[in-house]
C-alpha cells in the first residue's frame, strides 16, 4: 500500500509543510504560509540593527494553515492521502530560543508579553548578544576549553546561552517570567504532542550540540559551575531544568494530539519526530553521506559534511560544531555557513536598487555575461558577520575597487564572488582538518533558480556543484524523518535511495575561470586575514593594483 510522511519546514520569512510518497519522495502537497509579522516576518527595532525575533503566535498559525492545505491538495490526487501518513517531522531555524511559562507557552502569547520583543523568539540571526557571547567565550577558554573545542573555538552571539544571558541582563520582567528556554527546533514537535511543560521536552542534539555547547564527552549541557559563572548564578535554574539526554530525527518524541489533528486534518497519533535545524534536514533531504558536502543556500548559508564513528575526527577550529547523530544518525555531523548569502543579494536588489531597480533575474544574466574580474572589484561577505571561520558578527561586509565606472551588474558579481569566496574558506577548512569533500551538493531556492551563482561555485571551489533535486529539500528531508520514525523505512540509508534525487543539471569548473578565481581569491584571504584577524599586519599596497590587473587581462580576453 502506497504510504507518505508529512515534513514542516520552518525558515526566516516563511514555514512551508509537505505531503510526499515514501516510495520515490514525490511531493504531492504543499503549501506555504508567510509569517504575517514584521518585515517579511521579522521583528525588527530601529533604533538596534541587532535586533531580529518573531511572533510564536506566526508559527502556530503556519502549522495550522500549511498542513491543511498540503494535505487537501495531495488528496486530490490520493483521497485517502490522510489515512496514509505514516509520521511527520519538523525542522526549524536555529538557534532561535524562546522563553515558555511552566505550561510550556511561549510568554509573547500572553497578554502582558504580546508587545514585549523579548519576550518573542530570539531569531538566529539576531546579534544583539555579541557581548555576551564574547564573555562565554572568555569564561571557557578559562575553564573548559574543552567546550569551545567542539563548536569551533568561539562562542557565538547567534547561539543559546549568550541570547539568554543578554535576555536577562537587558529585560528581568520577562527573564523572570519564564520558566525555562526551548529551542523552537523542539517547541514544535512539543507543541504538536502536548509535551511542552518544560520537564517533558525533549531535546534535538542538533541544536543542544551546535549550539547549546552540549556534548556526550562531558554527560550533556555544560556544568553547572560554569554556567553559575556568569552574574552571580542568573542561569542556574535554566541549565538544572535541562535534561543530561537528547534525541536525534531517528527517534519519536510523541504523537499527534487530537487537537492538531483536527486543525490539520492528519490522523491523530501520528508518529513525530524529533526536531532539529531546517540546514540539517536539507542535508538529509539532498542524500548526505561520508564525502558529501551539501550546502544549503538561502538567506544565509549552512556546509554540512558527515563522517562515520570510525574516523578520528578532531576538532575543527572555526566551524559550528562537531557533534555526534546531529545531522544524519550513526554519524558525526559537522556544520559550518554564512551568515548572509541570499541576504546580501536581496539587499542590494531591495534597499540600494540599482539601475533604476533591476530585478535579480536582470541583475543575474547582465551579471552572467561578464568575465571573472572584469569589473575590478573584490568583495567581503561579512554584511551579516562571519558564522564560520572567523565567528564575528561585528564584522561587516565590503566592496574594493570601485571607479566612477562600476556598473549595477559588476557590483552584483563581486557580492556573489565573494560568498563563492567564504565558501571556499569553509570547505578548505574542512578538508585541512580530515574531512574529505569529493563533491557538493547544493539546495535551496538560490541552487535551482541561478546559473550564475551555481557557476560561480564551481569555479571558486574548482570542483563540480550537483544540485539537490527536489525543490524543497529541507522539507523533504523532514518527511523524510517521519518516514523513518513511521516505518516506511528502516533508516535514513534505505531513506535516502527511495526519496532522494538529483537535478540533471550540473555545474563543472571552467579552466579559465578557475585560474582566475585563483588569483582572485588568494586577494579575498588577504583581505580576509586583514580585517577578520589580530595578526595579520603586512601591507595592503598592491592590492588595488592586482584587482586592475586582473581587470585588465580579463577585459582584454573579452575583446
Amino acid at each position: 500500500m502506497r504510504t507518505y510522511a508529512a515534513g514542516l519546514d520552518f525558515g526566516t520569512n516563511s514555514v512551508r509543510a509537505v505531503i510526499v510518497r515514501t516510495d520515490n519522495g514525490e511531493i504531492t502537497g504543499s503549501a506555504v504560509f508567510n509569517y504575517p509579522c514584521g518585515e517579511m516576518g521579522v521583528l525588527v527595532d530601529p533604533a538596534d540593527p541587532n535586533v531580529a525575533r518573531q511572533n510564536p503566535a506566526d508559527y502556530l498559525a503556519g502549522i495550522e494553515f500549511t498542513l491543511k492545505t498540503a494535505l487537501a491538495e495531495a488528496q486530490v490526487a490520493d483521497p485517502e492521502c490522510a489515512d496514509r501518513i505514516v509520521g511527520l517531522g519538523v525542522d526549524t531555524t536555529g538557534s532561535t530560543p524562546i522563553p515558555i511559562d511552566a505550561a510550556g507557552r511561549a510568554l509573547a502569547l500572553k497578554d502582558e508579553f504580546k508587545n514585549n520583543l523579548n519576550a518573542m523568539a530570539w531569531l538566529w540571526k539576531d546579534h544583539t548578544a555579541h557581548c555576551e557571547a564574547a564573555e562565554i567565550t572568555a569564561a571557557a577558554q578559562a575553564s573548559h576549553p574543552e567546550y569551545l573545542a567542539k563548536c569551533g573555538g568561539i562562542y557565538s552571539s547567534e547561539w543559546f546561552w549568550a541570547k539568554i544571558l543578554k535576555c536577562a541582563r537587558t529585560d528581568r520582567r520577562v527573564f523572570d517570567a519564564a520558566a525555562g528556554w526551548v529551542e523552537l527546533a523542539d517547541w514544535i514537535p512539543a507543541v504538536l504532542t502536548g509535551t511542552t511543560a518544560p520537564s517533558e521536552i525533549r531535546r534535538c542534539i542538533c541544536a543542544a550540540a551546535h549550539k547549546a555547547m552540549f556534548h556526550p564527552d562531558w554527560g550533556g549541557y555544560p556544568a553547572h559551575d560554569f554556567i553559575a559563572s556568569f552574574d552571580n548564578a542568573v542561569l542556574v535554574a535554566l541549565r538544572e531544568a535541562l535534561p543530561d539526554t537528547t534525541v536525534n530525527i531517528a527517534d519519536t518524541v510523541g504523537c499527534l494530539t487530537p487537537e492538531w489533528a483536527q486543525k490539520t486534518g492528519l490522523p491523530e497519533g501520528l508518529p513525530v519526530a524529533g526536531g532539529a535545524l531546517d540546514a540539517h534536514l536539507g542535508g538529509i533531504g539532498s542524500g548526505i553521506r561520508p564525502g558529501t558536502m551539501v550546502k544549503v543556500i538561502g538567506t544565509s548559508s549552512c556546509d554540512l559534511a558527515v563522517a562515520p564513528f570510525s574516523n578520528e575526527l578532531t576538532d575543527i577550529p572555526g566551524v559550528c560544531g562537531v557533534a555526534p547523530e546531529s545531522i544524519l544518525p550513526g554519524t558525526y555531523g559537522i556544520e559550518a555557513g554564512q551568515s548572509a548569502v541570499g541576504d546580501i543579494f536581496n539587499w542590494f536588489v531591495h534597499k540600494l536598487q540599482p539601475g533604476g531597480g533591476m530585478g535579480h533575474a536582470e541583475l543575474d544574466q547582465a551579471a552572467l555575461r561578464l568575465k571573472p574580474g572584469a569589473g575590478g572589484l573584490l568583495a567581503l561577505d561579512w554584511n551579516n558577520g562571519n558564522r564560520t571561520i572567523l565567528v564575528d558578527q561585528q564584522l561587516t561586509g565590503m566592496i574594493l575597487g570601485l571607479t566612477l565606472h562600476s556598473t549595477p551588474a559588476e557590483i552584483f558579481r563581486a557580492l556573489v564572488e565573494a560568498t563563492a569566496f567564504g565558501a571556499r574558506m569553509i570547505r578548505d577548512r574542512m578538508t585541512e582538518y580530515g574531512v574529505p569533500v569529493e563533491r557538493v551538493i547544493n539546495c535551496g531556492g538560490i541552487a535551482k533558480k541561478s546559473a550564475l551563482v551555481m557557476q560561480i561555485y564551481a569555479d571558486v571551489l574548482d570542483c563540480p556543484m550537483l544540485v539537490a533535486g527536489s525543490e524543497q529539500a529541507c522539507a523533504l528531508g523532514s518527511a523524510m524523518a517521519g518516514a523513518v520514525v513511521g516505518g516506511a523505512h528502516r533508516d535514513f540509508e534505505q531513506a535516502a535511495a527511495a526519496m532522494t534525487s538529483l537535478d540533471a543539471l550540473e555545474y563543472t569548473p571552467v579552466r579559465e575561470n578557475v585560474a582566475v578565481y585563483n588569483r582572485l581569491f588568494q586577494l579575498y584571504h588577504r583581505l580576509h586575514d586583514l580585517f577578520g584577524t589580530h595578526e595579520y599586519a603586512e601591507n595592503q599596497y598592491e592590492v588595488m593594483k592586482e584587482l586592475i590587473s586582473i581587470r585588465e587581462c580579463s577585459r582584454a580576453t573579452t575583446n
